[in-house]
């Protein structure tokens, strides 16, 4: 009867603080509900469950936007954005890759010679079942850069060799507890967290006040968009997002009006397309 009752409550702040949320928040704040239950059971601490009518949602159409790539060419190149952020963004649009993945990649997994580097991808299969998975224990999968990102990570590094590739610009806190993975043993600094590097983004493409800018997420729309637009065919583009089904990837695929008119002309009488 109590785990029962411990059950519905933990539905009910659900419901009362995400219930009227978008899907995505509903899922991930669901997801960070149910991650901390589990941290706390392997812990030996006793936790009610999320109950099974609490459960994930099914995402709708995608609704992020794909930029043009004037645009985000120009938002890179603009003289007041960090070059941390510079590289962050380009190596996103290039590998079209998840923040949380790039984000997560250290210098030692760099390829510089073959542009490439593996990542620990979203859903990642565990190579053993056990406790305590370190990064290595995952099948881990391999995206691929460009020149822009090319050019730019060696002057992020300066000279760096070890540790996460993108660092904040202090030390952890006192009594925090950081992976040594995640600090760069040369500076003590630590790696870049997905809130503070979408906190960045906010804060260099709000128009309408915080919380209105570009979500990190775009990178990798208007990536794949942009393939699309020139051909790319949908089993290419799998390849490149690393998606397992073609559904998730044609939402990702938005053309842009013009793309939809210059394909459009293609249908006008004898040589009248441009």
């Amino acid at each position: 009867m109590a785990a029962e009752t411990a059950r519905a409550s933990v539905a009910w702040h659900l419901e009362l603080l995400w219930g009227t949320a978008a899907v995505n928040t509903w899922n991930s704040r669901r997801a960070g509900v149910l991650s901390w239950l589990g941290w706390c059971r392997e812990r030996g601490y006793e936790g009610p469950a999320v109950p099974a009518w609490a459960k994930r949602l099914a995402v709708p159409d995608s609704e992020t936007p794909a930029r043009s790539k004037m645009t985000i060419d120009r938002l890179i190149a603009r003289r007041e954005v960090h070059l941390r952020e510079k590289t962050l963004w380009r190596m996103l649009y290039e590998t079209s890759g998840r923040a949380e993945e790039i984000l997560g990649v250290n210098i030692e997994d760099l390829d510089f010679a073959g542009r490439r580097c593996p990542v620990k991808a979203k859903g990642a299969r565990t190579k053993a079942h056990r406790r305590g998975q370190a990064r290595e224990d995952y099948v881990l999968e391999t995206v691929y850069w460009d020149a822009g990102t090319a050019r730019l990570l060696p002057r992020l590094l300066k000279g760096r060799t070890r540790g996460p590739v993108f660092v904040t610009h202090r030390k952890p806190g006192p009594g925090k507890v950081v992976s040594p993975r995640d600090v760069c043993p040369d500076t003590g600094f630590a790696r870049l967290s997905y809130g503070q590097a979408r906190a960045l983004l906010d804060e260099h493409t709000a128009l309408r006040g915080p919380g209105t800018g570009w979500d990190l997420h775009e990178y990798r729309h208007s990536a794949l968009t942009h393939l699309g637009e020139q051909g790319a065919s949908l089993l290419m583009l799998m390849a490149k997002s690393r998606h397992k089904k073609p559904e998730n990837v044609r939402r990702y695929f938005k053309p842009s009006p013009d793309a939809i008119a210059e394909l459009t002309s293609l249908l006008g009488p004898g040589d009248s397309h441009r």
